[in-house]
């Protein structure tokens, strides 16, 4: 029985579909990551899987239970840390995670035990019975991934769980998390737009995009699908004669025109260029810069959706800005 099991599950707000029929499972252990822009439906649909939201058709089953069926115990089920900070400050590390503990009515002596048990996998032992106010961002971090593990979820839920780290710290996180997937075996699904991320940590990954999911498979399979190296030609007139040069002379598997760049997906690229550039010359079309890498997940975004996730997001604070303006006025 897969952990977590998702059947054309949809959410609707006023006509607008935030999540679209999604359907995907996550394996018992799995360490599987929803990527996508601000705005695309990760975190509505976390909300649903965890009971927060109900869906407005379709089914899920989280650790062998219905999502509006059986409620009460998928929330037994689960743990979940959300993407704003959710601790009080006025409590010591230990007495946050005493109080989550006795709200799944562990007993005491138990208690005692898995907090301290998970207190020493975020290493946050010395830091018990400080006041959180006096934590860091990384280790408040740390002590809510600790909080929702406290009572021994089947699956736990991090919705971007580095967001608004440093670069740093955001690393150590990737690593806590790893090791508690390893160590704990708890199964995890969380929502990033960070792509480094999902690549680093995720065994799965389905890129999700207006609320549909457009792409699942390992990191690997996504980005080897794209079939080669990718050459990005910055290029000045005649981008779109170069594209159809390139097209009818079967030079690359494919070739897309983007904001004054024109990018090139081959196989053996070094080998590529040369014959490349000498193309451009002969249809007069001027070359500012070339570069040559290997396949990105930033790459399958856009040749899945067409768009980075800056320009998704970018379009995103528009639309919201164009609501606010018809809605208030303003």
């Amino acid at each position: 029985m897969a952990a977590i099991d998702v059947r054309n599950l949809t959410k609707i707000f006023n006509g607008f579909a935030a999540v679209d029929s999604i359907s995907f499972s996550v394996r018992k252990g799995e360490l599987f990551g929803l990527l996508g822009p601000n705005g695309a439906g990760k975190t509505t649909t976390i909300n649903m899987l965890s009971t927060l939201l109900a869906p407005t058709s379709g089914k899920a089953f989280v650790a062998g239970h219905e999502i509006s069926e059986e409620r009460d115990a998928v929330r037994r089920s689960i743990g979940i840390v959300f993407q704003e900070p959710a601790l009080d400050s006025k409590l010591t590390g230990r007495e946050n995670l005493e109080f989550h503990a006795m709200m799944y009515g562990m007993a005491r002596q138990e208690r005692k035990e898995r907090i301290a048990e998970v207190l020493k996998l975020v290493e946050l032992e010395e830091k018990a019975d400080t006041l959180v106010e006096r934590y860091s961002g990384g280790m408040k971090r740390r002590l809510e991934i600790a909080r929702g593990l406290v009572h021994k979820p089947d699956v736990l839920f991090l919705d971007e769980p580095t967001l608004g780290l440093d670069a740093q710290t955001r690393r150590h996180i990737w690593e806590y998390i790893r090791k508690l997937n390893r160590k704990s075996g708890v199964t995890i699904i969380l929502t990033t737009h960070y792509m480094e991320e999902a690549d680093y940590l995720c065994d799965r990954i389905a890129i999700i995009d207006s609320g549909r999911i457009v792409a699942l498979d390992t990191p690997k399979k996504l980005k080897d699908g794209l079939g080669g190296d990718i050459i990005t030609f910055e290029v000045g007139k005649g981008i779109r004669a170069f594209a159809e040069a390139i097209g009818k002379l079967r030079l690359a598997k494919s070739a897309k025109t983007r904001n004054g760049t024109l990018t090139v997906t081959v196989e053996s690229g070094e080998k590529r260029i040369p014959e490349l550039i000498r193309l451009a010359q002969k249809k007069g079309v001027s070359i500012a810069s070339v570069s040559l890498h290997k396949p990105s997940l930033e790459d399958v975004f856009l040749h899945f959706t067409g768009k980075t996730i800056r320009e998704k997001e970018a379009g995103q604070r528009e639309r919201n800005l164009e609501f606010a303006r018809r809605r208030f006025g303003r």
